[in-house]
């Protein structure tokens, strides 16, 4: 397994895309320092005082997975990370469908890249950052908050980055080992407001209701309170609080 530490990059994403991921080991983690152009979900750009966060990726090559089950591997990685934390703070959840919140603020984001080839599952980049040390953040990030901040606590990064690499390998083997099913049930009872009626913004109006489950596609599924059963991607749901 290749490990490839950068004191400066742009993105440890970006330089995952630029390779071969034929060509690279299963697991190989590439983490930095400082990143100068971070990216998360949805092209937004993630945020991070150098030196005072984790910021990585490594590469799978999960062919095993049926490409249409790609989802799969989003719940895997959500509960490795809500494990770790778990065993550092409470009050942790999964807000839909791969940020990991403290209460109602945000600790963690994971952005997953998925390479599909002739109908296979070929390789995916799974990126993360983590808030640990960060004190600070600038008011256009929303809802942050670090594991110092909870715990008044300064933290080692490299053995944070150990203690939560074991946790994505155990899921990950789960997953492999065809547990998948027990995943979900996982990630399920860790899900931000799952059984709990909320207003939230679909496309343009605004809607109360109860979220039920996510499906083998990642689509969020709600129950409204006038009985209409919605089934959302991204971008058409919007959390409100």
């Amino acid at each position: 397994m290749t490990i490839l530490h950068f004191d400066v990059i742009d993105s440890t994403h970006h330089y995952c895309q630029l390779l071969d991921l034929r060509q690279v080991e299963e697991l190989s983690l590439f983490w930095a320092d400082s990143q100068t152009a971070g990216v998360g979900q949805r092209g937004n750009r993630w945020e991070s005082q150098p030196g005072r966060n984790l910021t990585f990726s490594f590469v799978l090559h999960p062919s095993f997975l049926p490409p249409q089950q790609q989802f799969l591997l989003t719940e895997a990685m959500s509960v490795a990370v809500s494990d770790w934390l778990l065993s550092q703070v409470d009050d942790v959840h999964v807000k839909w469908p791969n940020d990991i919140y403290v209460g109602r603020r945000k600790l963690c984001g994971t952005l997953l890249e998925a390479r599909i080839a002739h109908g296979r599952f070929e390789s995916a980049i799974c990126s993360m950052g983590v808030n640990i040390n960060q004190m600070d953040f600038p008011d256009w990030v929303p809802n942050p908050v670090s594991l110092a901040q909870l715990t008044g606590r300064e933290y080692r990064l490299e053995e944070c980055l150990d203690a939560l690499v074991k946790h994505l390998e155990q899921c990950y083997t789960q997953l492999r080992e065809g547990n998948g099913d027990q995943l979900h049930r996982q990630y399920l009872e860790r899900l931000l407001q799952r059984g709990e009626e909320c207003t939230y913004r679909y496309h343009d109006r605004l809607v109360r209701a109860t979220i039920l489950d996510v499906n083998q596609y990642g689509h969020l599924l709600l129950l409204t309170d006038d009985g209409e059963r919605l089934s959302c991607q991204m971008k058409e749901i919007t959390f409100l609080w």
